[in-house]
């Protein structure tokens, strides 16, 4: 095993965790208000009724909000802030490169930041040969793998999972699985998706033992293909998470992934790995699929790639890019494709990625806290499942009859949040923290957390 090296703490820029008032404390609330009088409803603040904490600086693994509370951050922004929060390397960056160009054309006029980032991503793809499309986000990312796949096969149909979260454009939203972001839609969303079952452990969603569990799901996933197949709606595209990230962090059994992308060979179907969560390190390897050694027809990443700048990008071989060559304007292009302040932030993200050894960093973290997020999970009756890797862990809840817990789950949030520490739900039901933070924490800010996540169970309790 190899040993990560880490430089002792030095002061940080924000200062300690600490909580001066309440949160919301009373400048968040006012500016809570502001921007519901001027934005549109339902887009601000993740926790009903209660008004959102408003941010104000972020570094490392910290954030203060605007009535100076700092907090241990366990979110990384969504998973964006893998380097960390304005990681000093980044912002030099982002500075630089805003002293030269700002803005790009899309898919009229390249630059040379683009060039750069375009040659470093097609050379960590885990496939030979490899090209790269850029997004402007990790959805738009999702949208060009499924407009590939349909290119590539004829066929427009999708195959997605239980649990899967591809993001909310149109395109995306088709292979979301949460009903409740589908539903006012689903007329639009068509043809329909075929969904199948993901193995997950804690919740197998066929009568299997631990053991089958992986090579029973394959076999519903194998009949239900060939009967999509023999009616001819055989999907173009199959995508998955191969860990899922926002709806629960659900680890699947070793070897599930690399039988499925056999399958996929088998039907003729592309296998597109939406990487765009655990992309870049979160799982302890540069792509989670390398764990089953995997080589997805496209790859779809984004969120961590630039280190807290929206840019995303879907990587393909050469040859399965083929199917956008044409005269004329691109059949999928933006006014930011590529933007040069992302690009720039995007390579020096890649660096520090490497030269900090943040992937080996995540899967020494992850190990370090199965002993202590397990015990945590012992010692609290509402803690129903922890589970993980690398810097991707969940703490799920339940009630004492075993039913999911939202509105416990939601109160551990407040309870963390008083104490100095961010930490968010996910799950379809809304009842697993998510514990996801900057692969820069450090020991004595997780410490700090882990002792707040404690007592904000015990409250519940």
């Amino acid at each position: 095993m190899t040993s990560v090296q880490v430089a002792p703490p030095s002061p940080h820029p924000l200062g300690p965790p600490r909580i001066l008032t309440d949160p919301p404390g009373p400048r968040s609330r006012a500016l809570a208000a502001r921007l519901a009088a001027s934005e549109a409803p339902g887009v601000a603040g993740f926790e009903g009724t209660l008004p959102p904490v408003v941010w104000e600086a972020a570094a490392g693994a910290r954030v203060r909000d605007v009535d100076g509370n700092v907090y241990v951050d366990l979110t990384a922004g969504f998973a964006v802030a893998s380097v960390g929060h304005a990681h000093p390397r980044v912002v030099a960056a982002v500075k630089s490169q805003a002293e030269r160009l700002l803005h790009g054309m899309g898919d009229v006029f390249p630059h040379d930041v683009r060039a750069e980032l375009a040659a470093r991503l097609a050379a960590q793809a885990p496939f030979d040969d490899a090209r790269v499309y850029f997004a402007t986000s990790g959805s738009e990312a999702v949208e060009i793998a499924l407009k590939t796949a349909h290119l590539a096969t004829g066929r427009p149909g999708v195959a997605a999972f239980t649990g899967g979260y591809h993001g909310l454009t149109y395109g995306a939203l088709r292979a979301t699985a949460r009903a409740e972001f589908r539903a006012p839609f689903e007329a639009a969303l068509a043809p329909p998706t075929l969904r199948l079952p993901f193995p997950d452990p804690d919740h197998p969603p066929i009568p299997a033992s631990p053991a089958s569990l992986a090579e029973g799901c394959l076999a519903e996933c194998r009949a239900r293909l060939r009967v999509a197949g023999a009616r001819g709606a055989l999907p173009g595209a199959l995508i998955v998470e191969p860990v899922l990230g926002r709806e629960g962090v659900v680890v699947p059994p070793a070897g599930w992934l690399r039988e499925l992308a056999g399958l996929c060979r088998e039907l003729g179907v592309l296998l597109v790995a939406d990487e765009v969560f655990t992309g870049f390190g979160r799982t302890g390897l540069r792509f989670a699929v390398e764990a089953d050694a995997v080589e997805p027809d496209v790859l779809v990443v984004g969120k961590a790639l630039a280190g807290g700048l929206p840019i995303g990008a879907a990587l393909a071989r050469a040859e399965i890019f083929e199917v956008w060559r044409r005269d004329g304007e691109a059949l999928h292009t933006s006014t930011f494709l590529a933007n040069p302040l992302a690009c720039a932030a995007g390579i020096a993200a890649l660096d520090v990625i490497e030269d900090e050894r943040l992937v080996e960093r995540a899967a020494a973290w992850g190990r370090r806290r199965r002993e202590e997020l397990a015990a945590l999970a012992g010692t609290r009756r509402a803690v129903g499942h922890a589970r993980g890797v690398g810097a991707m862990w969940a703490l799920e809840l339940l009630d004492p009859s075993g039913a999911p817990a939202p509105a416990a789950t939601r109160e551990v949030m407040r309870g963390c949040r008083g104490r100095g520490v961010l930490v968010l739900a996910g799950g379809p039901s809304g009842n697993v923290l998510q514990i996801t933070p900057p692969l820069v924490i450090e020991e004595d800010d997780w410490a700090f957390a882990l002792e707040a996540l404690s007592g904000a169970l015990a409250d519940t309790e």
